[in-house]
């Protein structure tokens, strides 16, 4: 066990494995599943003041934009075009760029303009990332200091003669063509569109440990001097935590500063400095956690066990929780909910996936349709020719693998040109057009059309065609599945190795890709030099999965399910084994019981692994299940990857802990613990597919290799297409 748990660290549970905050699903101009409903702002995901400015005057500029709404205004004098849920500083931009426009507005506000700046300490500095990019839209931002930002805030504000209504919104809700706001003082108001700016206006988040309810626990700081010449404890590992930690030391405190991780991954760079420059007038305790709050103490347990330490007041400055119930109540989608038909579509669909692969395999169900021809026939049964390009399209449409693999190009080439247009990337464009002309030509056209049709002509060498694929007694009359092989390798695909009589050209074949084609392109640019741009499940994940790469798993306890694949590939290594010995000793019980277990390999792992899992789980768990979890290949690949010169390198200043590139992650890396550090990626997981490196706010990623003296050097294939513009 204790091997396996080093092999384990070595190989994967070394690396961070961050989470990713539920947010509602809103799409990239704010709207939602609710017609008319926008949101702006940090639950766009970037917790940034431009960024906030930035979309809450696009979202304005969007709905006024919209044609229907256009149609709908001026239907009815009581009714505002829009309403604005929010004063902080999206709901600012969202309000002067409608009064820009002349839209009518009802602003609303739960307690004052600006509050969370407002609520900030005393001369907190405020970072205004990216320092190059200019807002869209009336509101600008300028100054650095907590004070001296909410008085530039308020002029602008009260120049425009706007103000929010002081009023808590409790719910929204589409009645015909327009929205009633309900408010907490019985009122309601009405309007065309509704744009919803609140922030991480949710509740605190709590420690959940005895004490915390006393009058000297608090969640906020105004005032640090306060607190000078106290025992203060500062529970937290982010940006506040860390400020509010620093500003009490300044102030006089004496400060210890708790976090749960050994790491600090989520301040700004700036901070961390500061930080390392005051570890000698504070105390940083690491992988630690509060177990109790008393009126004079705290009990913290550490590695090192159980402390007491003397405390008169406590800063749990872990965070507050997005107002998800107020979204749900308006029936907005919130990312990683599961309702009752959330579950019974799951359910459903994973239902359809045995049907299919069930079929698609030669199992009960396939059995069934072939007995009765089931599946399309074509015109082409008169042609009396099999030899003929018609003749050898019918032969080959009469079995199920046919109009599978048609029915997978065609979703691979559909989906692939859609994430063209919506990446619009050099890199993304080679990638996924690469990825469409392999799926197509030589795991579609290849196998099922172009071999059959040269082979039954006489136009490729009957020695070539008897060494790769042998004579059969169904279909075009060989075994030309086998071509799947020169793609698909070792033990990926498997068939080609466990035959009855090895083959030595596939043997060989095999050999050479498994151990020394994809070793040598991972070496150079990582394990996606194959996941990303040949695999055909690589294919149908980043065209049908791209917008579902969001809804993969995160997590320390998901990372540990990643090894589950090297159990599949350890069961594929038992398996050659037995076919080997099968081999070299022919009746034997390895040669008996061969086929037994081969048949097991294949329902369990191809049809039910790969199959009903990997893509009945499509929808709900993004499109990289199969590939991150549970694919053998890709097991061995990460042993491979972990030698690999790929990196994706980051420029930490840049960095804002936004976690964007962490939550686009759909093989689950915790991406953005590696850039706020400065440090390299090179988790092994990393297929490849520019997501991270496109989605960052700042530009904060490049793909690079590592050089033998440790530079980190840009990687020409992708580092420069994939560069996203700052801001």
């Amino acid at each position: 066990m204790n091997i396996l748990h080093r092999y384990t660290h070595w190989l994967h549970s070394r690396w961070p494995a961050g989470r990713v905050e539920r947010m509602p699903v809103s799409n990239p101009d704010g709207s939602t599943n609710i017609p008319g409903l926008y949101v702006a702002g940090d639950l766009r995901g970037i917790p940034l003041l431009k960024f906030a400015a930035d979309s809450g005057a696009r979202v304005i500029q969007t709905l006024a934009a919209d044609p229907a709404f256009k149609a709908s205004r001026g239907s009815g004098g009581e009714v505002a075009d829009v309403a604005i849920i929010g004063g902080g500083v999206a709901g600012a931009a969202a309000a002067l760029e409608a009064k820009k426009l002349g839209l009518s507005t009802r602003w609303f506000e739960s307690s004052e303009p600006f509050s969370t700046i407002v609520n900030f300490p005393r001369r907190k500095p405020i970072f205004t990332y990216p320092k190059a990019m200019t807002p869209a839209g009336e509101l600008k931002i300028s100054e650095n200091i907590k004070e001296a930002l909410v008085d530039e805030l308020n002029a602008q504000i009260d120049n425009a003669g706007l103000a929010p209504e002081i009023a808590n919104v409790e719910r929204v809700r589409r009645q015909g063509d327009a929205f009633e706001i309900s408010l907490a003082a019985a009122g309601k108001a009405r309007a065309r569109r509704v744009v919803c700016a609140l922030g991480q206006s949710g509740d605190f988040r709590t420690l959940g440990v005895p004490g915390e309810h006393l009058d000297k626990v608090y969640n906020r700081l105004h005032d640090p001097a306060d607190f000078a010449g106290r025992n203060v404890l500062v529970v937290g590992g982010g940006d506040s935590a860390v400020e509010a930690a620093l500003a009490l030391s300044e102030a006089g405190a004496s400060v210890t500063l708790c976090y749960r991780k050994d790491t600090f991954s989520r301040p700004k760079a700036d901070n961390l400095a500061r930080l390392q420059d005051a570890r000698g007038s504070m105390r940083v305790v690491m992988s630690a956690r509060v177990t109790e709050i008393q009126q004079d103490t705290v009990q913290i347990q550490t590695r090192d066990g159980t402390q007491r330490i003397d405390n008169d007041v406590v800063f749990t400055m872990v965070g507050r929780e997005a107002p998800l119930d107020f979204f749900r109540r308006a029936g907005v989608k919130i990312r990683g909910d599961w309702t009752w038909r959330t579950t019974l579509a799951f359910a459903g669909f994973v239902a359809f996936c045995v049907a299919l692969y069930n079929w698609k395999s030669g199992g009960a169900l396939g059995n069934l349709f072939y007995q009765r021809h089931w599946w399309p026939v074509t015109i082409a049964d008169a042609v009396g020719d099999p030899n003929s390009l018609i003749g050898v399209i019918r032969i080959s449409a009469s079995g199920p693998s046919f109009w599978y693999t048609l029915a997978y190009s065609l979703i691979v080439v559909i989906f692939g040109f859609k994430r063209i247009r919506r990446r619009r990337t050099p890199y993304v464009t080679v990638q996924t057009s690469v990825l469409m002309a392999i799926q197509v030509l030589p795991l579609f056209i290849l196998p099922e059309i172009l071999l059959p049709w040269l082979g039954k002509n006489g136009l490729l060498p009957g020695g070539l065609l008897d060494a790769l694929f042998p004579a059969a007694n169904y279909g075009n009359g060989r075994e030309y599945w086998r071509a799947y092989g020169l793609i698909l390798a070792w033990p990926l695909n498997v068939y080609n190795v466990f035959t009855a009589q090895p083959l030595g050209w596939w043997l060989g074949i095999s050999f050479v890709q498994t151990f020394v084609l994809i070793p040598a392109a991972i070496w150079f640019w990582g394990k996606g030099a194959y996941c990303g741009w040949v695999c055909s499940c690589g294919a149908l994940a980043e065209t049908l999965g791209d917008t579902q790469r969001e809804k993969m798993v995160h997590g320390a306890r998901w990372n540990r399910a990643n090894m589950f694949g090297q159990a599949v590939l350890a069961a594929a290594f038992v398996l050659l084994a037995v076919r080997v010995y099968g081999w070299m000793a022919p009746g034997s019980w390895a040669d008996q019981s061969f086929h037994v277990a081969l048949d097991r390999y294949k329902w369990i792992v191809d049809v039910f692994l790969a199959g009903v899992v990997g893509y009945g789980f499509y929808f709900w768990f993004s499109g990289r299940v199969w590939c991150r979890f549970m694919c053998p290949l890709a097991a061995l690949m990460h042993v491979y990857a972990r030698f690999s010169r790929f990196r994706i390198s980051a420029d930490k200043k840049k960095c804002i802990s936004c976690n964007v590139c962490t939550s686009v992650c759909h093989q689950g890396i915790d991406v953005m613990n590696f850039a706020n550090k400065g440090l390299p990626m090179q988790d092994p997981e990393c297929v490849r597919c520019s997501a991270c490196v496109q989605s960052c706010p700042t530009g904060v990623l490049t793909f690079t290799r590592l050089a033998r003296d440790g530079r980190e050097i840009p990687d020409r294939l992708a580092a420069s297409p994939v560069r996203m513009r700052e801001g």
